[in-house]
Formats: C-alpha cells, structure tokens, sequence
C-alpha cells in the first residue's frame, strides 16, 4: 500500500513532511492498539499502522483517483480501476469488521483503525495545498 498511495501523499506534503506525518500516524496507531488492549503482553511489530495513515490521508486528497485493483467474484477474477472511496472505505470497514469478529491476537486491528483516522485528521490542514495547487493559486 505505501508503493500505491505514498508517493502521492509525498507529492502534496513534501519529503520531510511526509517523513513526520508518517512516524505521527505510527505513533498515534500504535497508541490506539496499546488503549484498546492495555494488558496484552504481546508485542507489536509492524509499520501497518503508519501505512494506515498514509490510507486515511490519500482517501481525503484523491477519493476519485482510479486504484487499479483484482476483484474476486467467487471462482472468478478480474482486474479494474475503481475510485479510491470505494476501496479505501472497503478496506477501513475490513478492518473494523475483524476488529469486532476476531477474538484472537495476531493483527493489531486498532492500529490499522488508529493510523488510519490519525491520517484523516492530520491531512485536513494540507488539503487546501493540494486544491491551490490544482488551481495554480500555489
């Protein structure tokens, strides 16, 4: 996923931006996982999270940029271009979904759910550069 949507993320924010809006939404993740389980001994490892994030914040900057994508339907397959709403909506409610669903440890639903809200948020301030820029007002 940060192949897909981070270079685009990076575009708007810049290099050092992006580094820190990156470690913020793996920060905030990883305390979402910690608040939802604060008694779990095991550890979490993982920059899913943080790549969550960069979901949240690419759903707010381009939910209509076309996501080339596989679709099953059951034995069948094929590849399309969908809206990133769509997708990333899909996914973020995956996520939830398994959060409520699955009693065991071994994915750390909450940071996926964490990172991706955090990504939300904190790219709201940089989604006027993105809309300037579009409109050469930079």
């Amino acid at each position: 996923y940060l192949w897909i949507f981070g270079n685009n993320i990076e575009d708007v924010l810049g290099k050092f931006r992006f580094i820190l809006f990156y470690f913020v939404c793996g920060t905030i993740a990883a305390l979402g996982h910690i608040a939802t389980d604060m008694n779990s001994q095991i550890p979490m490892v993982g920059a899913s999270g943080a790549i969550s994030g960069i979901l949240g914040a690419y759903l707010i900057l381009f939910p209509f940029a076309r996501i080339k994508t596989f679709i099953f339907l059951g034995f069948f397959w094929t590849i399309a271009r969908i809206p990133a709403i769509v997708l990333l909506l899909f996914w973020i409610g995956l996520q939830i979904w398994n959060s409520a669903s699955t009693g065991a440890g071994g994915t750390a639903w909450f940071a996926h759910i964490g990172g991706f809200i955090a990504g939300v948020l904190l790219i709201l301030p940089f989604k006027h550069i993105r809309l300037a820029s579009e409109h050469g007002n930079q």
